[in-house]
């Protein structure tokens, strides 16, 4: 896969050439793929999570509005977009307006070396891995500055709390990530498809499995997907919002047009952290045996994004949220110990094997 493959297909069809074309086509691939996630939002947001969690606890979720109640959509967005904004005496009004804006746009900004499938991607740098982690740690940022802004005791602790969250279990994440780099032995998110690809597992009847990294080590899969949970702040690890006992935390104050920056940016978030852990252990755009390769690329993409998504919903029904203190022993006594036990061990493999 070549860098910025879907800017140059794109450039390759408009009237003007050169760098203009170049730039052009960047901008409609990022507008594209932004659109893309923003429809996968919004279905996963105010329709699917309701079906999904009323499924779980036995009850009626949206069915009048529309059929099967998808219209819920649409009314959920003009609802709160139609909704006054209330800005609360007292808060830093620059801070306060730019921390719901860095959510939405860390997540997307995560997504641009993101390989979909049947080239979809907008750029492919030799450190496309550390690039997405580094971008998605933006929102951390955004998640500090609406919590102190807010001159509320309750998102200042959702503030507090995010910070204890991200700094313990985004270790344990780039950890467990760099074990894959070993065996690739590049940061290249194509590179990490590729290897992944281009090598077989199991071949049995004419069917071959590719070599996913889940399958070649199930550990640190796990490992990932626990920490990726803290990461989008869903149950057990859904401590800065708490609705229990921080009342939503840092969107506490937050309502209107900034609620669904909010609202948007989280699953947004979700749906990152689905596609970096299909690049990194589910072989990324591709089929998961040999007979269903004749599937677009980004058919299988986003089934397995929605495959995390409906992972992080299972934890949110079925999980009871940890307290604090337990939140962070998990973190730095058990993710972070485990995470380089298995670097260590990856290494021995890998430097055994090679």
């Amino acid at each position: 896969m070549t860098p910025l493959q879907l800017p140059e297909m794109i450039g390759g069809v408009l009237p003007v050439g050169g760098l203009l074309g170049e730039v052009l086509g960047a901008l409609i691939g990022a507008f594209l793929i932004a659109n893309f996630l923003l429809v996968n939002t919004a279905v996963a947001g105010p329709w699917a999570k309701r079906k999904i969690t009323a499924a779980f606890t036995d009850r009626i979720a949206v069915n009048r509005i529309g059929p099967f109640g998808l219209f819920v959509i649409v009314a959920d967005a003009v609802r709160l977009l139609s909704k006054e904004l209330i800005v609360p005496e007292g808060v830093d009004r620059p801070a306060w307006d730019l921390g719901p804006l860095l959510i939405p746009f860390s997540a997307l900004l995560g997504f641009a070396v993101i390989p979909m499938g049947n080239g979809i991607q907008l750029a492919d740098p030799e450190t496309g891995l550390v690039f997405a982690f580094a971008a998605s740690s933006i929102a951390s940022l955004g998640l500090v500055m609406m919590g102190y802004a807010s001159n509320n005791k309750y998102s200042l602790l959702g503030g507090l709390r995010a910070v204890a969250s991200n700094i313990a279990y985004e270790i344990p994440l780039v950890v467990t990530a760099a074990s894959v780099v070993l065996f690739t032995g590049t940061l290249e998110m194509s590179a990490i498809v590729d290897a992944q690809t281009t090598a077989t597992l199991v071949e049995f009847g004419g069917v071959s499995i590719p070599q996913w990294f889940a399958f070649v080590n199930p550990f640190a899969f796990a490992l990932f997907l626990l920490a990726n949970l803290a990461e989008v702040g869903r149950n057990p690890f859904d401590i800065p919002e708490a609705p229990t006992e921080i009342v939503a935390g840092y969107q506490t104050e937050y309502s209107s047009v900034y609620f669904v920056l909010i609202y948007l940016g989280e699953f947004i978030h979700i749906f990152l952290g689905g596609g970096i852990a299909a690049v990194l252990f589910l072989g990324g755009a591709s089929a998961p045996i040999s007979a269903l390769s004749f599937i677009p690329g980004i058919v299988w993409f986003t089934a397995k994004m929605w495959g995390f998504y409906l992972f992080t919903q299972w934890a949110r029904s079925a999980v009871p949220r940890l307290r604090p203190d337990q939140f962070l022993e998990v973190g730095w006594k058990g993710l972070l110990v485990l995470s380089f036990a298995n670097l260590v061990l990856t290494a021995v493999i890998v430097g055994v094997t090679a």
